[in-house]
């Protein structure tokens, strides 16, 4: 039987380290489960105004694991949406999941640290061709 959920990780789409991620995921994600969507991008602003979310709070990224149901609270954000991305890869990276048994108030600091950091280690994103034009497909803004 197939999964008919879509997974949805929403992120900062001017974040140079967030599109890093993103193109990791893609590369480590060859059967095209996951989607994706810039927390600027008209899909991404429905979604969190549905969710009764910030629309303008890009620090932390927001993971829908299944992108047609739009029930309050159907979404997980910080470090339980990067860890549940993580868990809808085949193969080895999938046991980075495994870091949910960490209580995220200790997890998620590290992460607000990364965040708040995030332009001065990393910068910003400068666009550039996806390495492979059939990517395109998994994102919902472009």
């Amino acid at each position: 039987m197939t999964d008919p959920r879509v997974p949805v990780l929403l992120y900062d789409g001017e974040c140079g380290l967030c599109n890093g991620v993103v193109r990791f995921l893609i590369r480590r994600d060859p059967g095209g489960r996951l989607h994706f969507a810039t927390l600027q991008g008209d899909a991404a602003q429905d979604f969190l105004r549905s969710q009764g979310l910030p629309l303008d709070d890009f620090d932390s990224l927001v993971f829908a694991p299944d992108w047609g149901d739009r029930r309050r609270g159907a979404h997980l954000l910080r470090t339980a949406g990067a860890l549940a991305c993580f868990a809808e890869l085949q193969g080895p990276w999938r046991a980075v999941s495994w870091l949910r048994i960490v209580p995220a108030f200790v997890r998620d600091p590290v992460y607000r640290l990364v965040a708040r950091t995030r332009y001065a280690l990393f910068g910003s994103y400068r666009p550039s061709p996806l390495p492979d034009p059939a990517w395109n497909r998994r994102f919902l803004d472009r």
